[in-house]
């Protein structure tokens, strides 16, 4: 049965997970980092941090345009999702233009050849070319590959919930259908070559998104994401545990710590990226269960300092992203221009750039504050 539909109290948790999951997403742009290689979750298992990121970002807009859409005609709920993904677009090309600026200062500097190593290199050759694709999201190099697929996924998200009030979740299956196409080889995100195109394919990524989605409307108009039967709770539990535990195999196989016989799938297919590989979606989605169901709203940890810095990261999680990429860049360059103090190099300007990040986000908690 549904409920009325109220703006709900803010979740303490998604902010914790969503700010955990940006520095997540700096220590893991780090490279050759061992603290982004092997200290967080995405060594362990066949997903990593984007799946959460794009999957939590549906479930809070759907929610969002849900509440918009349901005080008065859809057209300014429409409006206002499209205003936002325009704002995501034009941060995206700031993005763009400002690393740009900045790799083109490092190989002029001290790296010659930094901007072709990073993907800019059909930007140096051929501008007439590059640049229109960029402006059509398709040409995207090196760490500039994530903010599109947010983008796209706000334009699709008005009309899929939209069809999803008309016919409820019948409307998963154009996403659903889309997404098995990507898998079976029949859909492809636009190639420019086989060095130089789109990092996410936003064929096979829409359905984490708009799955997200779904969720989110589903929680709003009815108090919970899904159904919750305490007879059957156990059961899903278990199955997704299952499942993690089958990506641990996996990774610790690729790794070469297990002797075991290898599954009946190549592992490097098991977690590809570009195109979602089904046992990436399954895994990302059990890993969400659990966190979603076996972590209390109420936590007393989530009431304490560090929670609240992690939380206040997660509700300025693109202006901590943004900022992380440029810090995790600094932190890879420092680590190839002074191998002899790895070590102490990785780890102590990892916790560095979490501590600017987390005072980065305190610092526009309080921009907000005196312009509300």
């Amino acid at each position: 049965m549904s409920v009325a539909l109220a703006r709900p109290a803010r979740d303490q948790r998604l902010d914790v997970i969503r700010g955990g999951l940006q520095i997540f997403i700096f220590v893991s742009h780090i490279a050759n980092s061992f603290v982004g290689g092997w200290l967080i979750h995405r060594a362990w298992g066949l997903s990593d941090s984007s799946e959460q990121f794009l999957f939590l970002s549906g479930l809070m807009l759907g929610s969002v345009f849900t509440l918009k859409a349901a005080r008065g005609p859809a057209l300014p709920a429409v409006l206002d999702i499209f205003r936002r993904a325009a704002r995501l677009y034009r941060t995206h090309l700031t993005m763009c233009a400002l690393f740009f600026a900045m790799l083109a200062l490092v190989s002029l500097s001290f790296l010659p050849g930094e901007l072709a190593r990073l993907g800019w290199g059909w930007m140096l050759a051929q501008p007439l070319h590059a640049i229109p694709a960029m402006l059509a999201l398709i040409y995207e190099p090196d760490w500039m590959d994530i903010l599109p697929m947010f983008v796209w996924g706000m334009l699709l998200l008005p009309p899929f919930l939209l069809a999803e009030s008309r016919v409820g979740a019948w409307a998963l299956l154009p996403p659903l259908a889309v997404y098995l196409a990507t898998q079976l080889g029949r859909l492809h995100a636009p190639g420019l070559s086989e060095t130089v195109g789109m990092g996410f394919d936003p064929f096979a990524w829409q359905l984490i998104y708009l799955l997200g989605a779904w969720l989110g409307r589903r929680a709003l108009r009815h108090g919970r994401a899904l159904p919750y039967d305490a007879a059957w709770a156990p059961l899903a539990h278990a199955a997704a545990a299952l499942v993690l535990l089958a990506g641990l195999y996996v990774k610790l196989n690729w790794h070469g710590w297990l002797h075991w016989p290898a599954p009946a799938f190549e592992a490097d297919w098991a977690y590809d990226k570009q195109e979602l590989a089904w046992p990436r979606l399954v895994h990302a989605l059990a890993l969400a269960w659990l966190v979603g169901a076996l972590v209390p709203r109420d936590g007393g940890w989530l009431r304490t300092r560090l929670a609240e810095a992690v939380a206040t990261m997660g509700r300025h999680s693109l202006e901590v992203f943004c900022l992380g990429l440029f810090l995790s860049y600094g932190v890879s360059t420092a680590l190839r221009l002074w191998p002899a103090l790895f070590w102490p190099l990785d780890f102590g300007l990892s916790a560095l750039g979490v501590l600017v990040l987390m005072r980065w986000a305190r610092f526009l908690a309080r921009q907000r504050v005196l312009k509300a």
